[in-house]
């Protein structure tokens, strides 16, 4: 403790000098820690926004720019054929849409159709009624979910629309439930129709022939959907007897690793920007040390001719360009996490809808590891030379 009130003393004697020194470390560990902070916030953001699309699902569907397009398409008994034999696979059914003219009373609107089960592919909770049950699948049943922006059209006096008659088209459903809002932001992905119903009843009204658009596939196990993915690919060329059929994928995955995956490659940048910041102000560092060790070089003379010992000259110059780095870093460090959160609260929210929570223990823990490597590298060779200076040779410096 007497180290470091020493070491701040001298510091604060020379608080324009020390400023200074330190501005390289300040914008290095504040680049650093800002693109960290927006690189977890925005990927973590992005997540959340696209919380309707359920963690368990994935869709297939056959490549458009293939020659043997007809060949690839899906039937519907090709999901009934992957139900059954690809294991991991809980359920599959159609994915599609199709525009059709909705009316409750007088209010009369175009929606887009979609199909759904019991595991809903929009996982938006509901704010009334209740989802799909394997009841409503099996029995063909002419229910149906709306969501939110639908609700508030087609009911405009509130209330709980559940119980109450939807036609869609010449058919006439029941309405069972109603999402609640999206997030608020430029990307409000929901990947379903204003109205969903079951999928079987889809298929009655809305499929023609046996082939659909997409397959929507339910895992058992999120973390196994890259493996099913190929799997179920492998089943479907297996049904054709042709295994050069092309297959596109599609899940929540893909999406958040792609966006990670480029703030990942800008954080890794600007580590190297700041890394190139630490070295020039570590080589600042190491210079006004070495002043500071000349300035007193008087003083460690009179201290070891009473009977300091080199440790103890060693240390005190060494917690001096650790408190030095230290607050450089820790300055840094606010401004960086200053930055993520403006940012965050100001266009973040915007792009989203949610806003993540700040990754403050990783951006810690940069700048502690900045602040130490800078003084370890920069700080321990004018600690080691103040402390082998000869005692008589020092008392003799002016």
């Amino acid at each position: 403790m007497m180290y470091v009130a020493e070491a701040w003393r001298v510091l604060m004697a020379n608080r324009a000098r020390s400023l200074l020194t330190i501005t390289g470390l300040i914008i290095g560990v504040g680049a650093v820690v800002a693109i960290l902070v927006l690189g977890k916030s925005m990927g973590g953001a992005v997540d959340a926004a696209l919380g309707g699309f359920s963690d368990n699902s994935f869709i297939i569907y056959p490549n458009p720019t293939q020659k043997d397009v007809a060949m690839a398409a899906i039937r519907l008994k090709d999901l009934a054929a992957v139900k059954d034999t690809v294991p991991g696979i809980m359920d599959a059914q159609p994915l599609g849409f199709h525009s059709d003219l909705v009316r409750v009373g007088f209010e009369q609107v175009r929606y887009e159709i979609s199909p759904d089960g019991p595991i809903r592919f929009n996982t938006t909770p509901l704010l009334y009624g209740r989802d799909f049950t394997s009841y409503d699948v099996t029995d063909h049943a002419h229910v149906c979910i709306i969501s939110n922006a639908a609700y508030q059209r087609l009911f405009p006096n509130g209330g709980d629309p559940t119980g109450q008659n939807l036609y869609a088209g010449a058919q006439r459903y029941v309405v069972i439930g109603v999402m609640q809002p999206p997030h608020h932001g430029f990307i409000n992905a929901t990947f379903s129709g204003d109205i969903t119903i079951p999928w079987t009843t889809y298929v009655d009204t809305y499929v023609r022939g046996s082939t659909v658009f997409a397959g929507r596939f339910i895992a058992d196990n999120p973390a196994s959907i890259p493996s099913l993915e190929v799997a179920v690919m492998n089943e479907l060329r297996s049904l054709r007897g042709a295994n050069t059929l092309e297959y596109e994928t599609f899940d929540k995955t893909q999406i958040t690793q792609g966006i990670n995956g480029v703030f990942n490659a800008m954080t890794l940048v600007v580590a190297l920007i700041g890394a190139v910041s630490l070295i020039v102000a570590g080589i600042g560092v190491m210079n006004i040390m070495l002043v500071s060790v000349a300035e007193r070089t008087r003083e460690i003379g009179v201290r070891k001719a009473i009977g300091a010992r080199a440790g103890q000259i060693l240390a005190q110059f060494f917690v001096e360009s650790l408190l030095l780095c230290g607050s450089g870093c820790a300055i840094g460090l606010v401004i960086g996490l200053t930055i993520g959160q403006v940012v965050n609260q100001v266009a973040i929210v915007k792009v989203t809808g949610s806003i993540a929570p700040l990754p403050w223990l990783t951006a810690v823990v940069v700048a502690a590891a900045f602040a130490l490597v800078a003084a370890l590298l920069f700080g321990t060779y004018p600690a080691y030379r103040a402390s082998r200076l000869d005692p008589i040779e020092a008392l003799r410096y002016e």
